[in-house]
């Protein structure tokens, strides 16, 4: 077995490894969407795609598409919702002058409300859980301290006089 350099930290992880566990967790939400038949059925990720496709052929056909517009505060989110419309067939875009956090797509109403805005909100849920936990770990071994929020101090707690804050307007986004 190949030793680490010292004082080299790894990241924890389970045999499988998070990556393919949070892969597997995603596939099964898009087999939830896609509306599978029996709860043992294990659809593969092409054949739950066809699924949604066809339903989303039938639904231009029976409702117009309208065009959205969605605003995506991060980039994370954007980019799972990019690859979401283009995963059905969606060609995602924006106008000249639109901001990037703006992906635009023409699309029924039925699709939306029911199939894909659904299916991105739980798919950023299970990502952001699993990009929370993952950046703790990083930095609780890497700098060996407890990661987290700021605790949170009401007005009475204060012990000592309140001291006027400095703004810091630096910005890494």
């Amino acid at each position: 077995m190949a030793q680490r350099p010292r004082g080299m930290r790894t990241v924890a992880s389970s045999p499988e490894g998070p990556e393919a566990q949070l892969v597997e967790k995603l596939q099964r939400i898009e087999a939830l969407y896609a509306r599978a038949g029996t709860d043992g059925e294990r659809v593969a990720a092409a054949r739950a795609r066809e699924r949604i496709q066809a339903r989303l052929e039938q639904l231009a056909a029976d409702e117009p598409p309208i065009e959205y517009r969605f605003t995506l505060a991060d980039q994370w989110s954007r980019h799972l919702f990019v690859a979401l419309l283009r995963r059905y067939g969606v060609s995602p875009y924006r106008y000249r002058r639109q901001r990037r956090t703006t992906v635009m797509a023409r699309l029924s109403r039925s699709f939306v409300d029911d199939t894909l805005w659904p299916e991105f909100l739980e798919l950023q849920s299970t990502l952001s859980a699993y990009f929370d936990a993952l950046t703790d770990r990083v930095i609780e071994q890497a700098l060996e301290v407890k990661a987290g929020e700021a605790e949170e101090r009401g007005d009475e707690q204060a012990a000592a006089p309140r001291l006027q804050p400095v703004d810091h307007q630096g910005s890494l986004l």
